[in-house]
Formats: structure tokens, C-alpha cells, sequence
């Protein structure tokens, strides 16, 4: 089965329990969970319930569909998402992306964690995604082009909506919430980088690094969808003094920036 006859599948059995009339997609990256305690009418799905989606392999994500109301508009949000690391193909990888265009979704926003290499930001502080650079090994796009999803060539001049960042930037500034704005890379992982892959990596221009969202921001926008993002920056990645990785303490800090997180979204979300 070719991939647009997977997608039309799959969300046709999306379609058939409920997931209809959203425009709004929003994807929750590491130990951001608590914003679905505002979501009403929910409706939830497992991954391993839906025709052809992949399986999450990561212990801290959920991996699961959700629809409902948030801040008065019809979303569908993704628990957990999909890494190069765990061995998914690219295609796999960002297929949920694929569904939710054919679902309908005209908006996509997805957040996550990842590090900080700008040494002027701590750990805790959000960053808003400006632009990023693709260092995974491949990208969603390679292969034959099916123009029913998008075009052969994309334009990436412009992959971060104006408009919505516009938003976000005066909700911060209403809420008095920090919020950086800078460049993301995005790597294979699953290690952290070494010393001197961080110069290297902040030498290029990135300000944070992350393993995952931008496959997902590039089928966004291949699907024509406007796109955001904001990461929870979780540590701080300075080549000089770095300290042995510790995941629980990086969950946590997740945990604890998440309501500064949920907070700009509920009061953009009204204005999109």
C-alpha cells in the first residue's frame, strides 16, 4: 500500500471515531502532559489502535491521539511522538503529520525539550523556534513526490508563521513569561552531543538542540499548514563546564515550565 492510500485509511477510521472538525493540531513533546488536563470533551485513542501509525519506544511518551476543546476550539493533539533514534523510518516519523492534514488540520503548533546552547538562557526558559537547521539523516521528503500532498520543491523561506509568532510574543509579554526567540537544530541522537559537537553545532547558528520536531514542521509545511513551535529548554549545553546527563532532572525541569507553556497557548489559541 503506497503512503497516500495509508494515510486516506487512517484517518478514515480516525474520521469514524470522532476526529472530525478540528483545525488546530498540537503535538506534546517530553514531560509536557499536564495541558490535557484543560482539553474538555476529550476522546482518546492509543497509537497501537490506529491503522499504520508507528509505536512510540520511549518510556516518558505516552502515545496517544486525543480531540477535543481547548480554549473554546476543536484540536487534535498528539501524546507522545516518534524519533529517528528509535529506529523509525523518516516517512514513519512524521506520518501522524500526514493524517492530520487529511483530518483537516489547517494549524499545527508542536513543543518539546531540548538544550540550550545560547549562553545568555537557563535551563527552564522557553524558546520559540524563529528557524532551524536539519541535521537528521534524512529528510520526509526524499523519494517520490505524491502532489496530492504538496509539492515536489517547498519552499522553506519562511517555515515559522509570522502571525502566530506575533501572537505568541504579545501573550508573552501580557503574562509577563519569558520568551527567547532562536534557531533549533535538530540531530539523530539518541546521545548528547560532545564538547565539540556543541561548538560545532552553535558555530552553524543554532541556539538550542534538539532529536526530533523538524520532519514533522517539513510535512507540516509541505501539507500547507502554518506551523509553531516552542521548546522547554532542559539544560544548558556549555562546551566549557558540562555535567553528565540526567533525565530525571530534565523531565522535571519540563514538568515545571509546562504552565508557563500552557499558559501562552490558552491565550493565543483564541486569536489563531
Amino acid at each position: 500500500m503506497n503512503l497516500f492510500d495509508k494515510i486516506t485509511e487512517t484517518a478514515a477510521f480516525l474520521q469514524s471515531k470522532g476526529f472530525e472538525g478540528a483545525e488546530l493540531g498540537i503535538v506534546l513533546g517530553t514531560g509536557l502532559g499536564k495541558l490535557l488536563d484543560r482539553v474538555e470533551e476529550q476522546f482518546t485513542i492509543d497509537y497501537h489502535d490506529i491503522p499504520h501509525f508507528p509505536l512510540s519506544t520511549v518510556e516518558f511518551h505516552a502515545g496517544r491521539l486525543i480531540i477535543g476543546t481547548l480554549a473554546g476550539r476543536r484540536v487534535i493533539l498528539m501524546q507522545g511522538r516518534f524519533h529517528a533514534y528509535e529506529g523509525h523510518s523518516i516517512e514513519n516519523v512524521s506520518f501522524p503529520i500526514r493524517v492530520m492534514q487529511q483530518l483537516g488540520i489547517k494549524r499545527l503548533f508542536l513543543s518539546g525539550a531540548a538544550g540550550a546552547m545560547n549562553l545568555d538562557w537557563r535551563k527552564g526558559d522557553l524558546m520559540m523556534l524563529s528557524d532551524h537547521i536539519n541535521l537528521q539523516p534524512s529528510n520526509p521528503l526524499i523519494g517520490p513526490n505524491d502532489e496530492r500532498l504538496g509539492p515536489r520543491f517547498l519552499d522553506m523561506s519562511a517555515v515559522y508563521d509570522a502571525a502566530t509568532r506575533g501572537h505568541l510574543r504579545s501573550a508573552a509579554k501580557a503574562l509577563d513569561i519569558p520568551l527567547h526567540e532562536g534557531v533549533y537544530v535538530s540531530v539523530p541522537g539518541p546521545m548528547l552531543e560532545t564538547a565539540a559537537e556543541y561548538r560545532f553545532l552553535r558555530s552553524i547558528g543554532a541556539d538550542a538542540v534538539g532529536m526530533s520536531t523538524v520532519p514533522e514542521v517539513i510535512v507540516a509545511r509541505h501539507g500547507g499548514m502554518f506551523v509553531s513551535a516552542i521548546v522547554v529548554l532542559t539544560d544548558e549545553c556549555d562546551p566549557d563546564n558540562l555535567k553528565p546527563i540526567n533525565i530525571p532532572e530534565l523531565l522535571t525541569v519540563a514538568s515545571a515550565a509546562e504552565d508557563k507553556l500552557i499558559g501562552l497557548l490558552l491565550h493565543v489559541i483564541p486569536a489563531l
